[in-house]
Order: C-alpha cells, then sequence, then structure tokens
C-alpha cells in the first residue's frame, strides 16, 4: 500500500508540473482539418490553470469546417485524432458544457452510428489535412493503422453506447474485443512507436473511463496494460530505446519522444525533468487507469541484470504472418541494448544502445548504414545481418564498401588501441572491432546536420562490411581494456562470415542474403523459434531472482483462443 501510494503521489506531482509547463494562451489553435489533435488539449489544460469559460467558449465554437460535417450537425467526427479529443470534451468535461451544446453532440452522435459509420458514404472524400493523400468518403476515419483503429473503434462504440444505438454498440464491442486478442496473439504492427504510443494509449484510457459496460472497460484495462507494460521494457530514466516501428529519427535523446513522455508521467525515474509541451498528455493526466506494478519494476528495472528477452514482432500491415521482425533485448545493469537481426530501414529502428548517464539519464548509441544523418534511426542501405548474443553483436553487410553512420555523445571519451575502437561512457564500456570497415573520424558535416535536435551528440561515418561489438561493465575502465586487448578476437572466414570470440563467448554469423542469417552461440546454432510473441499482460507469478517465465493468463478471451503465454527472460 505504502509503495502504491508513493507511486499516486509522484503520479500527481508530475501531473502538476506538466499543467504548469503551459503558459495561458492567446489562441488554442486550429479547428480545421484534423488540428483539434492539438488545439482541444490545449484548451483541456486551460481549463484546469483556472481560464475555464475561454476554454469551453472554444470548445463549443463553431468548427471552422462546418460545412464539411453538415451529415453530423457540423460537429467534426470525422478525424481519428479529432474523436479521441471530442470523447474527452463530452463525457470528461461534458458537466461543463452547455445543455443545449451537449444536446447537439449527443444528436450527432446518433446520426453518426445509426450504422456503422464505415459503410456510410459521403458524395465527395473530406481531407484530413491541407495535403492529405489518404482521404475518406466515409463518414468516419477510415485510416486503418494501430493508432486511427483503435481511435475510431474506441469512439465510436462509446458514441454508440451513450445514445443506445444497440446493433452499432454491439459490432464495435466485437471489434473492440477481437482487436484485444490480436494484441495478445500477434502483437502490434506499429510496435512501442515512438511517435504514436501516447495517442493509441489514449483513446483506450477514453474506453477505460467511459464505457458502462464492465467486459468493455475490462476489454480496454487489457489493452492499456499490454501497451504500458512493452512499453516499460524500452522506457528508462526518461529515454526510450529500440528497436521501434515508426521511429522517426527524432527521439534519440532523454524525453525527446512521444513514448518517454508519456509513459514517464506514470514511470518517472530521471534526474531531468520533462521540459517538452506535449498537450495530449492530458488525457493520462485525466483518466484513472494506472499501470501494473509490474510494468513500473520493467520501466525502473527493478529485476535483476543481466538478462535477455527474445521478441518477434508483426509486420506493419496488421498481423501479416508472411514478414516478421526477430528481435533481441538485453539488459545489463548500466545499459540496456536491442537490435532487429534484418537491422533498420524504412520506418523501422534495428538497433539502439541506452547507457547510464547521472546528469543526462541516459546516453544513446544508434548506428546504421546510409548518408542521412537526419535519419540515423532508420536509414540503412539494405542487406544487414546483426547477430546478437547478450553483450556481444556482429553486424555484417554484404557490400564490401556500405557506409556506416555511429550516433555518439560529444562527450565520449574514444581510444584506438590495436585497432580496436574503445569507447569509454559514464559506467558503460565499448569495445568495437572493424570487419574490413574504415573509419573517417567524426563528420563536421553530419554532424551539423543534428545539431538542432541533438546539441550533444555526433556522427562518425565508417566504410566498409562491418564490426564486432562487446559491451562491458563492472569493471575498471582499464581493466577492460586489457581484458578486451587480451582475450577477444575478430576472425573473418569469407565475405559473409564473421566470428568473435570474447573471454568467454563465442558468437558467429553468416549471411543468407534476404533470408535470416546462421548464428551461433559457442557452437551451438541460435533456432529463431524462440522469438515469441510479445509480452503478455496479467502477470501472477515474478521471480526477479533467477530463470524467469512471466506466466500470464488474460481473462475473458474468447475460450477458444485462451492460453496462458509465457515471455521468457534468459538470466
Amino acid at each position: 500500500m505504502a509503495e502504491n501510494w508513493s507511486l499516486e503521489t509522484e503520479f500527481q506531482e508530475r501531473s502538476r508540473e506538466f499543467l504548469e509547463k503551459f503558459p495561458s494562451p492567446k489562441s488554442y489553435g486550429s479547428t480545421a482539418f484534423e488540428y483539434e489533435k492539438n488545439s482541444y488539449p490545449r484548451a483541456f489544460i486551460d481549463f484546469f490553470r483556472g481560464n475555464r469559460d475561454k476554454a469551453i467558449a472554444f470548445l463549443e465554437s463553431e468548427d471552422a469546417r462546418a460545412d464539411e460535417h453538415q451529415n453530423t450537425l457540423g460537429i467534426d467526427l470525422y478525424s481519428g485524432f479529432t474523436l479521441k479529443n471530442q470523447i474527452r470534451k463530452y463525457f470528461y468535461f461534458g458537466r461543463y458544457l452547455h445543455p443545449q451544446y451537449k444536446e447537439r453532440m449527443r444528436e450527432a452522435f446518433q446520426l453518426l452510428t445509426r450504422q456503422d459509420p464505415l459503410t456510410l458514404h459521403l458524395p465527395h472524400k473530406r481531407k484530413f489535412w491541407e495535403n492529405s493523400q489518404d482521404d475518406c468518403d466515409t463518414w468516419v476515419d477510415c485510416r486503418n493503422t494501430d493508432g486511427f483503429r483503435t481511435m475510431r473503434n474506441t469512439s465510436v462504440y462509446l458514441m454508440a453506447e451513450e445514445v443506445k444505438s444497440e446493433s452499432t454498440t454491439q459490432l464495435y464491442k466485437q471489434k473492440i474485443k477481437q482487436e484485444v486478442e490480436n494484441l495478445y496473439k500477434f502483437g502490434k504492427s506499429e510496435w512501442e512507436s515512438e511517435t504514436y504510443l501516447g495517442y493509441e494509449l489514449g483513446a483506450w484510457l477514453n474506453l477505460s473511463d467511459f464505457a458502462q459496460d464492465p467486459e468493455v472497460r475490462h476489454d480496454a484495462k487489457l489493452a492499456a496494460d499490454y501497451i504500458t507494460t512493452t512499453g516499460s521494457l524500452k522506457y528508462w530514466r526518461g529515454g526510450f530505446g529500440g528497436p521501434n516501428k515508426r521511429d522517426y529519427s527524432q527521439s534519440n535523446c532523454v524525453w525527446c519522444s512521444g513514448a518517454a513522455q508519456s509513459l514517464g508521467l506514470y514511470f518517472g525515474d530521471s534526474p531531468v525533468k520533462d521540459n517538452y509541451q506535449d498537450p495530449d498528455l492530458i488525457h493520462i493526466i485525466t483518466s484513472s487507469y494506472r499501470p501494473t506494478a509490474v510494468a513500473v519494476k520493467l520501466a525502473r528495472k527493478k529485476f535483476n541484470q543481466p538478462a535477455e528477452l527474445f521478441i518477434v514482432k508483426p509486420d506493419y500491415f496488421p498481423h501479416n504472418t508472411l514478414k516478421k521482425y526477430y528481435e533481441t533485448l538485453y539488459f545489463g545493469k548500466t545499459y540496456q541494448i536491442g537490435t532487429l537481426v534484418q537491422g533498420s530501414g524504412g520506418d523501422t529502428n534495428g538497433f539502439k544502445l541506452m547507457a547510464f548517464n547521472s546528469q543526462r539519464g541516459v546516453d544513446y548509441l544508434v548506428i546504421s548504414t546510409g548518408n542521412n544523418p537526419t535519419k540515423i534511426s532508420t536509414s540503412s542501405i539494405g542487406h544487414e545481418a546483426i547477430a546478437q548474443s547478450q553483450n556481444l553483436l556482429i553486424w555484417l553487410n554484404d557490400q564490401p564498401q556500405a557506409p556506416f553512420q555511429f550516433f555518439l555523445p560529444k562527450s565520449t571519451q574514444v581510444e584506438i588501441l590495436k585497432g580496436r575502437i574503445l569507447i569509454r561512457l559514464e559506467k558503460t564500456w565499448l569495445a568495437l572491432a572493424p570487419i574490413n570497415l574504415v573509419f573517417h573520424g567524426i563528420s563536421n558535416e553530419a554532424t551539423s546536420q543534428i545539431e538542432q535536435r541533438y546539441p550533444d551528440d555526433q556522427i562518425v561515418t565508417a566504410t566498409g562490411t562491418g564490426f564486432a561489438l562487446e559491451v562491458g561493465e563492472g569493471e575498471s575502465w582499464d581493466n577492460f581494456k586489457q581484458r578486451i586487448l587480451a582475450n577477444s578476437m575478430v576472425v573473418v572466414e569469407s565475405p559473409q562470415t564473421a566470428i568473435y570470440t570474447s573471454s568467454n563467448k563465442r558468437l558467429k554469423v553468416q549471411h543468407q542474403g534476404s533470408s535470416l542469417p546462421k548464428v551461433w552461440e559457442n557452437g551451438k546454432l541460435h533456432n529463431w523459434g524462440v522469438h515469441s510473441n510479445q509480452i503478455n499482460k496479467f502477470i501472477h507469478d515474478i521471480n526477479f531472482g533467477s530463470s524467469v517465465h512471466f506466466m500470464v493468463n488474460v481473462h475473458r478471451l474468447n475460450s477458444a483462443t485462451r492460453k496462458n503465454w509465457i515471455l521468457d527472460f534468459r538470466f
């Protein structure tokens, strides 16, 4: 009880600090297109800062494009971003709305949900923003990424339930139920998105807070628990590590990502205050939902390290079983590192290391191929094969002159000894052994391109085939250097095969082109089948002291699909 009270006290303090970051604005922003994404939350925030009349007047103001929303009495119920905020406006702030305006909203809900609004069509398409290319002619947002689907389904359900549109209520109850089942069976196609995690979480919080049906509220909590628990693995001290889907290379610093800002309200544990102004976090602050105690422990790394976790992630489009991403996460006492065997590319980040920093929270090491430093997290020329075993990895590219980029702090101490690149962070040591790789040093041009976003970091470039990396901790810097130089060795058997031998392990990788590489740990071939489907939510038994299985039981899922799922941590 005392721990729960402490967590709640911390949450309330961070919520107060969040509200204080926003001065009373002259304008909240626009209601055109889907710009209520920011303007409505800013009005919600100003309401709490005491400007109630001004905020309510804006929330009740005529929509800037009301002529396009005559099918719903001028009330904008189109974009998923807008819907999410309309729901909180109606249900949370409804007692402060004028009765006539609230009744108008209710009538709009009735019109929208008389049947499935995805089957209702207008004679023309409506834009989501000025230059959008994925516009819809349906009455409600037709976009179907994880976030948009969740914002649509939860909002339509709540509107239908409110006005007793029974057939639409039951249809969307089943859609929500199926979506939650899919989370636990397949995972998410926008997994741990640094950009969209918070938006999707806010939609589930709407459902958890406002649904009348206890089964639906339970499903909403299952979904929110899933998002906060999977997110807790990547969150650390205000930073958010990888790998991730929908990574826009803007989040390689503490509090830089929407995911870190959202989860940080719950988890805290950073020496740095979050000074970013993300108005969407008001959904978290005004919700009664709190993550599980296990999610808090995972976020604050309150388990015995080292620990290794294997996960398989689905492709971007929902539940595509043909393409999968194989992820390895490793947690040391002073760092965590995550890789995808396929590396980065598109909007997917395939390598990040976060290391403890007492002042900054964490330092980042990000590596990619390609020449665009502004896309450091996702840049790739393809042809990657990354083999990771705990604190060791080998990265091979099958192009002989592949361009590499290394993103690391300017404060890093670097030494070159006997061909090894030795990198000293505050409590974490890195040894990089080039594999037919020539380093060109710090690129002033590339560093200048990231300076505005990352003033304390730099880009080092190289050209070649790849490298081996060993991460150390818990010993002196001098001992680490001596051990690396005395006991580690790289052998290149062929252009496609390399071996790294450390003081206690032998890691071998064989590039297989577009297929998964072959990886051997101490002579044993790695089985990609050990990578399992995501972390599950109800964790019944936790023993943070030995080989641990997180045994979970998902309640009230369809009996035909109800299973116990296992997340395997290797210590």
